[in-house]
Formats: structure tokens, C-alpha cells, sequence
């Protein structure tokens, strides 16, 4: 899938890197407002319509081993270029599905197919950018990915209630094919034939473990996935969390969305007026201090009131928005860099943890959480510190963290 392509400017490569990003939770978000209407339409309940975010979060996982390793050996542009068509094909699928069986096929197909944007992207960062100017670039790709959490569901509420639940499938097959068309124009390939490796099963798993046996990486990656988990707690919750807690309305998702993206985009701007001034210690550490203190009092305003309400309930998960999207791009920078030769490999396995940590918050944690406003808070309190705790095992680890990039 190669063609001649016009390299886009700084700005356009910063926009087209974050549109491949948004896959995943446009995929996710979108039909959250429309939960009660598939639940009636296909004959199901709660529990059920949630396994489609998990399903779709557990086959994104599986598959992000490979969106890397295939990057690795036969370039980052063919394989997100293949990711989008079979992304548009599956949204199809799951406008089409009449039953849940149906729906978690397409959607397993949707989440093998999503992660190639946001996993080649992150080596695409690398390949081009260096130092802090890495940090600086991943910062604004994460401003930008970051609205998407915020529009998705506000959108997909629009959509849904005007059109019908198939309607937001048919959203995102249109998202996929104007996203190929950018990229067969725009997206340059950076990783050159000369650099490629070969794409052998054996020694490729053989390399995942060596990575697993190597205790920096480990505790990076443990570090960021519990990072997010203490958000993804809530938006994976958030059906639960705005149509009952907060006694919203379908179309009202953007009170918990915008504030909590409000919150990742200015995080993600500290970071990037951060980088090349700041070590990377100092960054994770101001981080991890902001979202206790967001849990800590979240979970203090959850015990003692009788019931939440907007925007009480909301402004902790925004001030813990903030602290992900500021930890975010030095954690990821500081996995790359582990292995500047495989950075396609060690950004897959990353994904897969990560994916794994948010497959289960999806399909067993929050359901058993989310009837509760004030389980919610202590678990993303818990997933903070168990971050928290990670991150310091970095530092014990003998990687150094405290030399500004």
C-alpha cells in the first residue's frame, strides 16, 4: 500500500498523528449515550452492552503485539494504512448487527484493527523527533487526541437519538474513510527499508519476554497503565455515571466529558511547556501529586455527601485528567527509548498491557464499582497509588530519570 504522498507541514503531521489516535475512543465513547436503546434493541442488559467495550478493548490488546512488530518489518505507512480500511469495514459490520453476538464479532474486528493508528503513531514520534522536542510533539498529539473523549459521546448522542444507534456506526465508517484519504495524501513513511527487521514469530515473542524481563520497562509500563486505569475507572463508568448518578440526559454526556478533557489537555500543555526544562522524575512526580490529591478529596466528597452532583463530582476526575496527560508523554518517551532499534515492538507491548489493565476495569471492575459514586473514587484512588508505587520501582530499577532531555 504504497503511493506518492505530499509530506504534510509540522502542524498537519501533529493533527494527522492525533486523527489516527482518536480511533480508539471514538470507538468506545461514542455509543455510550446510546447503552439504553441497544440494551432494548437487542434484547439484552447492562452487563451484556458493557462486554462491547470490553471485547473491543481485549481484541485491541491482543493485536497491538502485532501492529508493532508488522511496522517494524514492512513500514509504519502500509500498516495503519490496513488498519483504517478493515476499521471502516467493521464499523459497517456493527451498523448491520441485529444481535449481540453480531455486534461483538465486529466490534472484536473493530478493536484489532483501531490500535495501528495509536501504536505505529507513538514509533512514527520517535522516528521523526528527538530529546524534548519528542516530548514537545507527543505533548500536542495527546491536546488534540484528548478532545475526542469529549466530542464522542456528544456526538454520538446527536447522532443516536436523531437516527438511531446504527447511525453512529455509519459515523465512524465515514470518520475511517475520510482519515485514508489523509493519510494516502499526507502520511510520509519513516521507517526505511534499510532499518526494518524481519518479521519472524519466534524471535519475535522471544523478545517480548526479554523486555518483560527487564524491571525498567516492567515498572513503566505497570506505572502508566495504572495511571490511566484511575480515569478509564470512570469512562468506562460513565453510562452509569451521568444517566444515573448525576441524573443527566442522553445528550448531556458532555458535562463529565469536557471538563475531565479540559483537565488531559492542560495536563498535556504542562507537559509540553515542561519538556527540554524539566526531568522526567520531576514531571512524573508533579503528576502523581495532583491525582492524589484529586482522589483523595473525590473520595472525601463521595463519602460525605448524601448523593454527587455536577460539577462537584466532576472537577476531581478533571484534576486527575491532568495529572495522566502530564505523566503520559514522559512515561511513554522514557518505554521508547529502552529500545531505539525496536521502538515498533516495545510500543506494542506497551499497548498491551495497558490494553489488558483496561479490559478489565471495562468488563469486571467497573461494573462492580460503578452503582457505587463513592467505590468509583476509592478505585481510581487505589489505581493512583498502585501507579505511584510502580513508578518508584522505576527509579530502584537504575534507569536514569533525573537528567532533563
Amino acid at each position: 500500500m504504497s503511493a506518492t504522498h505530499t509530506e504534510p507541514s509540522r502542524a498537519g503531521f501533529v493533527l494527522l498523528l492525533a486523527g489516527l489516535a482518536m480511533f480508539g475512543p471514538f470507538s468506545i465513547d461514542t455509543i455510550f449515550p446510546m447503552f439504553p436503546q441497544m440494551e432494548r434493541a437487542l434484547a439484552i442488559g447492562p452487563v451484556e452492552m458493557q462486554q462491547t467495550i470490553s471485547v473491543y478493548l481485549l481484541a485491541y490488546g491482543l493485536m497491538s503485539l502485532l501492529h508493532g512488530p508488522l511496522s517494524d518489518a514492512l513500514g509504519r505507512r502500509s500498516v495503519i494504512l490496513a488498519g483504517v480500511v478493515v476499521f471502516a469495514l467493521a464499523s459497517v459490520g456493527c451498523a448491520f448487527s441485529t444481535s449481540l453476538w453480531q455486534l461483538l464479532l465486529f466490534r472484536a474486528i473493530q478493536g484489532v484493527s483501531a490500535g495501528s493508528g495509536l501504536i505505529v503513531g507513538r514509533a512514527i514520534i520517535r522516528d521523526r523527533f528527538h530529546g524534548a522536542e519528542a516530548q514537545r510533539v507527543m505533548s500536542r498529539i495527546t491536546m488534540v487526541f484528548s478532545v475526542a473523549p469529549a466530542i464522542a459521546p456528544m456526538i454520538g448522542g446527536l447522532i443516536g437519538t436523531q437516527f438511531g444507534w446504527e447511525a453512529i456506526f455509519w459515523f465512524l465508517a465515514l470518520f475511517s474513510v475520510l482519515l485514508l484519504a489523509c493519510c494516502w495524501r499526507w502520511l510520509p513513511e519513516t521507517h526505511p527499508k534499510a532499518s526494518r527487521l524481519a518479521l519472524e514469530p519466534v524471535p519475535l515473542f522471544a523478545r517480548y519476554f526479554d523486555m518483560l524481563r527487564n524491571p525498567a520497562y516492567v515498572w513503566l509500563c505497570l506505572s502508566g497503565s495504572f495511571n490511566f486505569s484511575a480515569l478509564f475507572i470512570f469512562i468506562a463508568s460513565a453510562p452509569v455515571f451521568v444517566l444515573t448518578h448525576l441524573g443527566l440526559g442522553a445528550t448531556q454526556f458532555g458535562y463529565f466529558f469536557v471538563p475531565t478533557i479540559l483537565g488531559m489537555m492542560t495536563g498535556a500543555f504542562l507537559s509540553g511547556r515542561r519538556a527540554g526544562r524539566h526531568t522526567p522524575a520531576s514531571n512524573v512526580r508533579l503528576a502523581y501529586s495532583i491525582m492524589l490529591l484529586a482522589g483523595l478529596g473525590n473520595l472525601a466528597y463521595c463519602l460525605a455527601a448524601p448523593g454527587i452532583a455536577w460539577p462537584w463530582a466532576v472537577i476531581p476526575i478533571m484534576l486527575t485528567g491532568i495529572g495522566i496527560s502530564l505523566a503520559f508523554p514522559t512515561l511513554t518517551l522514557l518505554v521508547l527509548d529502552l529500545y531505539p532499534h525496536e521502538r515498533g515492538t516495545a510500543s506494542s507491548l506497551q499497548a498491551f498491557i495497558q490494553l489488558m489493565f483496561s479490559s478489565l476495569v471495562a468488563g469486571v471492575i467497573s461494573p462492580w464499582l460503578a452503582p457505587r459514586p463513592w467505590a468509583l473514587a476509592l478505585g481510581a484512588l487505589a489505581c493512583t497509588v498502585l501507579g505511584l508505587l510502580a513508578w518508584l520501582q522505576v527509579g530502584r530499577s537504575g534507569l536514569k530519570t533525573d537528567v532533563v532531555h
